[in-house]
């Protein structure tokens, strides 16, 4: 099973570093966010679908009962906060849990261990080889293995070949795309750039992904889900 995301929001500082360790000690556990401001908080995470939303409710600006409102179904949440009596309203957004602060370790596995089996049915199928998109008109049978990278442009997706010259465009959108290809091959590291991670040449210092011909800079919001990955393919002993 790939990686389960998760993004943190809450406004106390000591509470998503507390958070922030929890995740890094969960296996498959992988955070692409914290946020101690809620309004910055909204776009990214309608921006980046986490799986799991672990979200504070008493919050200034955007409280967290009214965050939640706003999010897609793709993204379960989990809130945190030091106030049981939001236990019920919690259901009306169709919380995943609620975790009544000081919030234990083993509280936080349980809540990540039922999100688990919430998204297990993803990982049944089994994924093919070649995925079929649409080409002037065609059906084109891509090997999976031969995309390079992938780019949006407006309302068309270009897919990057080894061995081609030129992209194939197909009237598609990133998100669709981002669903198709192999979570653990393929990584969105930009609003209009998928890459295949084994095809990466380098990362330079300034966080630049050379890949192909294409030099991919990581804006922040993607760079510490990149990092996060980065390290498990690092060998870097001192």
């Amino acid at each position: 099973m790939s990686p389960l995301t998760c993004i943190i929001v809450d406004d106390e500082p000591l509470a998503v570093r507390l958070l922030e360790s929890y995740v890094g000690k969960t296996p498959d556990l992988q955070l692409t966010a914290s946020f101690t401001d809620s309004i910055t908080a909204v776009n990214a995470i309608k921006e980046l679908k986490p799986d799991l939303l672990f979200l504070d409710i008493q919050m200034p600006n955007i409280d967290g009962m009214e965050l939640a409102h706003s999010l897609s179904e793709e993204t379960r949440v989990v809130f945190t906060t030091a106030f049981r009596e939001y236990a019920f309203e919690s259901y009306e957004v169709n919380a995943l849990d609620f975790l009544l602060k000081p919030i234990r370790y083993n509280k936080f596995l349980a809540a990540v261990e039922k999100a688990r089996k919430l998204y297990a049915p993803r990982t049944v199928a089994q994924q093919p080889n070649t995925v079929f998109v649409r080409v002037d008109g065609e059906w084109r049978n891509i090997v999976i293995d031969s995309i390079v990278y992938v780019s949006g442009m407006k309302d068309y997706v270009l897919f990057y070949l080894d061995g081609e010259k030129k992209p194939l465009i197909s009237h598609l959108t990133m998100k669709a795309v981002e669903e198709m290809l192999p979570s653990d091959r393929f990584l969105r590291v930009h609003r209009s750039y998928i890459i295949a991670v084994d095809k990466i040449a380098k990362v330079d210092r300034n966080d630049c992904i050379y890949i192909g011909d294409e030099i991919i800079h990581i804006p922040d919001g993607y760079l510490q889900a990149f990092r996060q990955f980065l390290s498990t393919r690092t060998i870097d002993k001192k």
